[in-house]
């Protein structure tokens, strides 16, 4: 007759077997799975925290055009642009915004520089009027 000492050693040497001999994942593998798939969305953070940490070395504010100003026209102007590594605007996407306030914006951010980075970042700039 079987006692439960001996099916208890059986179990470990079983589950022994199985971490072991490869049949089974050990607690440190399982761990580095779920870490590895998690590097993506770490990736995503530190560029957020990247484009955060980019700061404007010039950055003219855009002249309030003289035409919008007699026409009362104010708003805001939104704005996606694209830092290259070394600090110049590479690219300017409008999001929304009046025309006439729109040209006074592209021209005082062809002016802007920033801080070198390794890399390029994407932000987001709004311009009140």
């Amino acid at each position: 007759m079987k006692s439960y000492r001996t099916g208890a050693a059986v179990s470990y040497a079983a589950i022994f077997e199985r971490q072991f001999m490869g049949k089974e994942k050990s607690w440190a593998q399982r761990i580095a799975g779920k870490c590895f798939r998690l590097l993506p969305v770490i990736a995503l953070l530190a560029a957020g925290a990247l484009a955060d940490a980019r700061k404007p070395v010039a950055n003219p504010n855009p002249e309030y055009p003289e035409i919008a100003r007699r026409m009362n026209i104010t708003g805001t102007v939104k704005t996606e642009i694209v830092i290259a590594a070394d600090g110049t605007i590479k690219t300017v996407k409008v999001l929304g915004g009046h025309p006439l306030l729109v040209d006074a914006v592209q021209k005082a951010l062809k002016r802007w520089k920033y801080a070198p980075a390794p890399a390029e970042t994407t932000i987001q700039v709004d311009f009140k009027f």
